[in-house]
């Protein structure tokens, strides 16, 4: 679909797999979200610029790449979106965190916001907004938009499932931003919860219902 890009490596489909499967023990999902978001985190930081420092190995001197610019911002939608955001720091030890709080009303579908913190100069960093599931897409659009307003404006979204009607209301409530996903799933039924998915990913992660 226009606008996101599915990471199909074996890696991630294999363990995306174990995930859906039911029996998989809360354990085990929260053990292979961290194993996952790692290898989305590559995918997603992909084509980051790099400068060049002198540095001394033990032979001789050399002109060695680094990240250029400050560093990244994960931002991190509660509460599920913590489940991505540890094993991206695995990776990225280095980047700030920014914490957007929102849940779903059961009712109406729309976000609630009750949180948010965030580094002051965003404007000046890559800001990668992460959350397990891109349903109806509220919540991520809500969310982009609550860091837009903070100055943020070099921002990708980072997913694990996606909902093609969620790609379609995201990518035109904010076009600017890139979706990044492990998969574009069939469809959301009636409750909002992509079909065929894996259930309600933070529930799974705490053991919650």
């Amino acid at each position: 679909m226009s606008g996101a890009n599915v990471i199909s490596h074996p890696l991630v489909q294999h363990k995306l797999t174990i995930m859906r499967d039911k029996g998989t023990s809360t354990q085990g999902f929260r053990r292979l979200l961290r194993e996952i978001s790692t290898l989305l985190c590559y995918e997603v930081t992909r084509d980051l610029p790099l400068a060049h420092q002198t540095i001394e190995t033990p032979l001789e001197e050399m002109q060695a790449p680094t990240l250029a610019g400050k560093k990244l911002v994960f931002a991190s939608v509660l509460r599920a979106g913590n489940g991505l955001l540890e094993g991206m720091l695995d990776l990225v030890p280095s980047a700030r965190v920014a914490h957007v709080g929102l849940y779903r009303d059961p009712e109406t579908l729309m976000p609630v916001e009750y949180y948010f913190k965030a580094p002051e100069d965003l404007n000046e960093r890559l800001v990668i907004v992460v959350d397990p599931m891109l349903a109806t897409a509220n919540s991520a659009i809500a969310a982009i938009q609550k860091l837009k307003e903070r100055s943020a404006n070099n921002i990708r979204f980072l997913c694990l499932l996606a909902a093609p009607e969620g790609v379609a209301k995201f990518n035109e409530a904010h076009p600017d931003v890139p979706i990044y996903t492990a998969s574009i799933d069939r469809k959301l039924n009636e409750k909002g919860y992509i079909v065929p998915g894996l259930g309600d990913a933070g529930d799974r992660m705490y053991g919650t219902k």
